[in-house]
């Protein structure tokens, strides 16, 4: 299989925040904002792929600054590394300023998905070659990052967790 580079799976969604989107505090909801992600981050996972593919999981998400009612919302996603089934996608959240277009960074996060057949059962996907120093940082965390998953799942021993490892050597 041909090896891809990250920027073949990007996904970019724009949306608004409307009224009913909103806490007490008008304020994006942010189970609102993780389905978003969850859909952009589907999308640049099947592109990779080329394969239907399911969230394996949530690895990380922070929720930085606010999104208000009216705001643009624009969500980033791309594969940062596949593995043999699986592939993590990072996923950068952004708002943009309706007058300057200026973009300011809001939130970011971490999934894992699977591609599967028609069957349900995983299948294999195309390594990535990252290109940019970020893709590169990217691609070299998420060893670490899918470790650091496997050990506290208790799937791994300590002993195996090598890339771990490495950071704590001195």
């Amino acid at each position: 299989m041909k090896p891809k580079n990250p920027k073949d799976s990007l996904t970019v969604l724009t949306d608004m925040v409307l009224p009913g989107e909103t806490n007490a505090l008008n304020n994006l909801f942010g189970g609102e904002l993780l389905a978003r992600m969850d859909r952009a981050c589907s999308i640049a996972a099947q592109r990779h792929s080329k394969r239907i593919v399911v969230t394996a999981s949530v690895n990380h998400v922070t929720f930085n600054k606010a999104v208000p009612v009216g705001s643009i919302v624009i969500v980033e996603a791309k594969v940062s590394r596949a593995f043999s089934s699986s592939m993590e996608i990072y996923v950068d959240v952004w708002t943009e300023d309706r007058e300057s277009g200026q973009k300011t960074k809001v939130n970011e996060g971490i999934y894992t998905f699977v591609a599967v057949d028609r069957t349900g059962t995983p299948v294999k996907v195309p390594s990535i070659q990252p290109e940019t120093e970020l893709e590169q940082e990217r691609y070299d965390g998420a060893l670490r990052r899918k470790q650091l998953s496997l050990l506290l799942s208790g799937r791994i021993k300590p002993e195996e967790a090598t890339e771990l490892k490495a950071l704590f050597k001195v």
